[in-house]
């Protein structure tokens, strides 16, 4: 059972992370349950009788005004993800150039060590940010990893020795910088729950279901049965971007690259 969990959920991240496919894949099946309720209606294989005919419309209306709540809910929780990743890379960039700011109270040959494995660390989160075709930013990377022992152990070294309230200071903000790697790594992996989708999924589905049968039932016309379809696609489309890597709202690492343009690099 775990397995299969594993396996849907690993579905949704590649699917999430495609918002164009997104798209394409919500406007086909709107669209097809949009025509299996009008062939409904034009069949009468689902007859009303007159004194339901307006109950049948009121419900179609509350059926897709529910729509909307939930696709509402369903942005809020992508758009609160989108700003805590973007408060996190500015965390991120204030505690690197805090222990850059705290390298000088190491000895020279240390500082200057520190410093450099800084800058490179600094390089390599704003590649992290910047190309993100493969989530990135969701996965340390091993250059990452590596750099962080180094950073550590260039902390830790000459403080073994040096055992002060200094050198406290100088430990404590890397910690800082390690940690807000991990939170930023967290927050990616932070995505919409699969049942939430799920829910959406099956509601757009029944709603458009139901739409397309109403339009055709009462001769709405050629162009409204395509309306919600692709209001809802574009919106689910819009979702999936939101949340996703590599699409086309992303977060550029701005504070990252202030603080690379302020040490030169």
């Amino acid at each position: 059972m775990t397995d299969v969990q594993d396996l849907m959920e690993q579905a949704r991240a590649a699917l999430a992370d495609r918002p164009l496919v997104v798209f394409v894949l919500t406007l086909v099946s709107m669209l097809a349950f949009a025509g299996i309720g009008a062939w409904l209606a034009r069949k009468r294989l689902v007859d009303l009788e007159l004194e339901g005919r307006s109950a049948f419309a009121v419900v179609v209306t509350a059926t897709v005004t529910l729509l909307a709540l939930i696709i509402g809910f369903t942005f809020s929780m992508a758009l609160t993800r989108y700003d805590e990743r973007k408060k996190l890379e500015e965390e991120e960039a204030n505690a690197i150039g805090t222990e850059l700011a705290r390298a000088d109270l190491l000895p020279p040959a240390d500082a200057a060590k520190l410093k450099a494995l800084l800058r490179d660390y600094l390089n390599e989160r704003m590649v992290r940010y910047v190309y993100r075709a493969e989530r990135p930013a969701a996965q340390p990377g091993a250059r990452t990893v590596a750099l962080q022992n180094d950073l550590w152990a260039a902390v830790v070294t000459p403080c073994q020795t040096q055992r002060d309230p200094v050198c406290a200071l100088v430990v404590a903000g890397m910690n800082d910088v390690l940690n807000s790697q991990g939170y930023t790594q967290a927050a990616w992996l932070n995505r919409i729950p699969l049942a939430a989708w799920t829910l959406l999924a099956a509601l757009a589905l029944f709603s458009n279901l139901l739409v397309g049968f109403e339009v055709q039932r009462v001769g709405g016309g050629r162009v409204v049965p395509y309306v919600l379809p692709i209001t809802v696609s574009i919106a689910c489309c819009l979702i999936a971007d939101l949340e996703s890597p590599g699409g086309l709202i992303r977060i550029h690492p701005q504070n990252l690259r202030i603080l690379a343009q302020s040490l030169g690099g």
